[in-house]
């Protein structure tokens, strides 16, 4: 992201407003997958599955090899049928949401949106169910990245609205938040998936893809938590050539209450480094989940995260990555470790 001034702000200051119209703009993938294509994606030799993967969505797509065609007194092979949706099953940082924007990027579609499940759920929140389906109606491709299986009112909200749309003829791509390396949780995810969204279950094709969190290849395993004198260095350099926030930690996970997770986007807006001092562990589950989709906008976005106190790794307790929610703070443990060594 490039910032279009410098200096210090605080984000618990900033009181964003964002228009349905505005929201709908904003379903496009992540900048750091605005090139992402079939040809850049790498799959890993050590996973077959990556290349099988790549091969059935580029057909999805539209980009694969056309089916043989019969000769004069020879019937062309039967093509099977191909179902409007694809699910993409597997574990955190082995190229999903790549893949989701390559599917994007490579569908000669004249509407497509690209967003998370909870930019998704946001706009129903914010402009009503009704109106979401009016201004998605019409649309050729819905990519929805992290569908989250943790709250059953949610998802019955979207698997509404999916089977609303594919029956006016939109296809859709979809992955959800699987646990990076566990065995075992991890192969239960699209079976969890279909379970949840059954009255749409048969309009999708299940496609696994194994591997390894690409993000825990290039960076040690934990958060860097700086002290107080790195950081204050750290910030006022950031801030000599972009425009950075530096908050205390409680300061906004207070703020993010009073904000629509729907205008988290526009709380990073222009912002080139995020700072956090003091950093806790944090013990309510509400502020837990807010923070979540805070640090999903900032990944987004590819925005350094620089903090004192506590790892960030370590945000979630015990308790928390026990529970329901276990998954969701996975994926957030590993974008903020990736995003403090940015």
């Amino acid at each position: 992201m490039t910032s279009t001034s410098a200096g210090i702000l605080r984000l618990s200051d900033r009181r964003p407003e964002v228009s349905g119209t505005e929201m709908l703009a904003a379903l496009v993938p992540p900048p750091q997958f605005d090139a992402a294509t079939f040809d850049s994606y790498r799959a890993d030799p050590q996973y077959p599955s990556q290349q099988e993967a790549k091969d059935l969505l580029e057909a999805f797509a539209g980009g694969g090899a056309p089916a043989a065609r019969g000769g004069l007194f020879r019937r062309a092979k039967k093509v099977p049928e191909t179902k409007p949706g694809v699910y993409l099953d597997g574990g955190f940082g082995v190229g999903k949401t790549h893949l989701l924007a390559a599917i994007y990027h490579a569908m000669p579609a004249r509407r497509k949106y690209f967003g998370s499940f909870i930019e998704y759920t946001a706009l129903v929140g914010a402009v009503g169910y009704q109106n979401t389906v009016q201004l998605l109606r019409g649309a050729d491709l819905l990519c929805i990245d992290e569908f989250e299986l943790d709250d059953p009112g949610d998802t019955m909200v979207m698997t509404r609205l999916l089977g609303e749309l594919v029956a006016s003829g939109t296809r859709l791509a979809a992955t959800s938040n699987t646990p990076p390396n566990a065995l075992g949780e991890g192969r239960f995810a699209a079976q969890d998936f279909l379970r949840e969204i059954h009255a749409m279950s048969a309009s999708f094709q299940t496609i696994r893809i194994d591997g390894t969190d690409y993000r825990q290849r290039a960076v040690d395993g934990h958060a860097v938590a700086l002290a107080p004198d790195e950081y204050e260095a750290t910030i006022a350099e950031a801030a000599a050539s972009g425009l950075v926030s530096d908050d205390a930690f409680a300061d906004v996970i207070a703020h993010l209450a009073t904000v629509h997770p729907s205008r988290y986007i526009r709380l990073v807006d222009d912002i080139a480094t995020i700072g956090l001092r003091d950093v806790t562990q944090l013990t309510d589950q509400s502020a837990a989940l807010r923070f979540v989709a805070f640090v999903d906008r900032a990944y987004d976005a590819q925005i350094p995260i620089r903090a004192t106190g506590r790892p960030l790794d370590e945000v979630f307790g015990d308790e928390m990555l026990g529970g329901g929610y276990r998954k969701k703070y996975l994926r957030a443990i590993s974008r903020l470790v990736a995003l403090t060594h940015s």
